[in-house]
């Protein structure tokens, strides 16, 4: 049975409101109050829920909009690939700073306290009181992430895992596997940067879509427009949603 936080998320928008992936420190948006605005402005446009980075920007942003909030807290800890919420403490933090639901990094590659995904899944619930979405790259990936009690899933990972075919375009087979192979929602996300294609993956089986470079990220979206316009028809836009 879907939870009621997730009934709120059913055909909609989820705007991801993060700094810039590369050199976020030189991001001049890289600031809670920036993330908040932008939160704000998705909501006012229509969005059904926000995913965000870190405490200080999931505290601001909680402090602006009601809808629900999707946590994660990337950290980059030497030696592991693994770095959306890598650990059962920073899954904590999140959910104390007002996160929602708890967004964590479901493939099956090495973790820092050793344990699988399917354990990790379990510890973070137990240990955060939250329901938990798991990002997976592969159909393996979401049902283990199923079975150990995600209450969603998301295509996030596929492509960025040295497993998962390098793509610049949506996952749309792996989107459509898990709709049609679970009961939780199938959350559509990685590189639905047009309208088109996240009203697509409605259609092909997803609970909701999350959009955040092609909406959030001046900046990206400005080097999108220059590289065609330099080098028409040869640019492709490789980013996340």
């Amino acid at each position: 049975m879907t939870s009621p936080l997730f009934d709120r998320l059913r055909t909609g928008l989820v705007v991801s409101c993060q700094p810039e992936t590369e050199e976020p420190e030189n991001d001049p948006l890289n600031r809670p109050e920036m993330m908040a605005a932008l939160a704000q402005a998705a909501v006012a446009g229509g969005a059904c829920a926000i995913r965000a980075d870190s405490p200080a920007h999931i505290a601001a942003i909680r402090a602006a909009v009601t809808v629900p909030i999707i946590g994660i807290y990337k950290v980059d800890l030497a030696g592991y690939a693994v770095r959306i919420t890598p650990t059962v403490e920073l899954a904590v933090q999140i959910a104390q700073a007002g996160a929602d639901i708890l967004a964590v990094d479901a493939t099956a590659r090495p973790r820092p306290q050793g344990e699988s995904a399917a354990g990790f899944i379990r510890q973070v619930i137990a240990a955060a009181g939250k329901p938990v979405l798991a990002d997976v790259a592969t159909f393996e990936e979401g049902l283990a992430a199923a079975e150990a009690g995600a209450a969603a899933v998301a295509t996030t990972m596929s492509g960025y895992t040295s497993y998962s075919p390098r793509r610049f375009d949506p996952d749309f087979t792996l989107l459509e596997q898990l709709s049609k192979a679970l009961s939780i929602p199938v959350i559509a996300e990685g590189r639905f940067n047009t309208p088109a294609l996240a009203s697509q993956a409605l259609k092909r089986g997803a609970w909701a879509v999350t959009v955040g470079s092609a909406i959030t990220r001046p900046r990206t979206i400005t080097a999108w427009f220059v590289r065609e316009m330099k080098h028409p028809r040869s640019s492709k836009q490789d980013v996340r949603g």
